[in-house]
């Protein structure tokens, strides 16, 4: 068995995955990996065309000091007598933009793997070597998202300058030192002196103690109806009851038609004796 599969990931990156039991773990597409087992153990589910087999075993992988990549398995089936042996050398080498690992080895199977084709199984083991070293290259290059600073300073809420408010003190005194027609005052032009005015208005409800009529309506307007009117009035507008539809019934038609109906009966009784008479 030979295949050669291009990553987009660098061959030192490759090789540092491969080298890190967790990681590879993690690439096996479809592996349940028994938790805290040395190497790694799992059930792997196998799918070969229309059909799908179920195995449980190990697999390590190694480097070697020619840097090369050694990888060795071995499963039985979950549900038979069926076994697989693989033997793997994985070589990469850098290429323009990532590198290309070419698979060689060997791998020896029995049970209900072998009553199927052989392109077929060859294409399924092609498939999940793919789907292997493509997952093991996108872990390989998340690690080369750059991080941020550990020393980046972040400003606080509570140290964010407040811009001075819009009311400044200069603006009231402004207002307050004006012609003095609104605020009830009088400057004097000459000394620049505020006396207050005793000219008090005119008309005000104080000396009458009751408010106009127009102040009561205002208020009764803002304030809304009493509770008197709220607890006896309908309600209106959109809160207002629907009235029920009127049914048509057909009393009017049957009180005629009784009356009509006996009158009719009569007569007849009366021709039928009349006509006996006469006989």
């Amino acid at each position: 068995m030979e295949h050669q599969v291009f990553v987009p990931a660098p061959a030192e990156r490759i090789g540092a995955a491969l080298a890190d039991q967790t990681r590879v773990a993690r690439a096996i597409p479809g592996l349940q990996q028994d938790a805290g087992a040395e190497p790694i153990t799992g059930r792997l589910k196998l799918r070969v065309g229309g059909h799908s087999v179920t195995y449980r075993g190990t697999v390590r992988v190694t480097a070697r000091e020619d840097g090369t990549y050694a990888v060795v398995g071995d499963a039985t089936e979950a549900r038979g007598t069926g076994a697989v042996k693989l033997a793997l050398t994985l070589r990469l080498a850098d290429t323009e933009g990532g590198c290309t690992v070419t698979a060689e080895g060997t791998a020896d199977a029995t049970g209900r793997i072998t009553e199927l084709p052989a392109e077929t199984v060859t294409a399924a083991a092609t498939r999940l070597l793919n789907r292997f070293l493509e997952s093991l290259a996108a872990d390989a290059g998340a690690d080369e998202q750059p991080k941020p600073p550990a020393d980046t300073t972040r400003t606080s809420v509570f140290e964010t300058e407040i811009p001075p408010s819009a009311l400044a003190p200069d603006a009231d005194e402004d207002l307050d030192t004006d012609t003095g027609r609104d605020t009830g005052t009088d400057t004097d032009a000459d000394t620049g002196i505020v006396t207050a005015s005793t000219d008090g208005p005119t008309g005000d409800f104080a000396d009458t103690g009751e408010p106009p009529a127009e102040a009561a309506h205002a208020r009764r307007t803002m304030i809304g109806r009493s509770a008197e009117e709220v607890d006896h009035a309908p309600p209106r507008g959109r809160y207002a009851p629907v009235p029920a539809p009127q049914t048509v019934t057909a009393t009017s038609a049957l009180r005629w038609a009784a009356p009509a109906a006996a009158l009719a009966v009569a007569s007849a009784i009366v021709v039928s004796r009349a006509l006996r008479k006469r006989r």
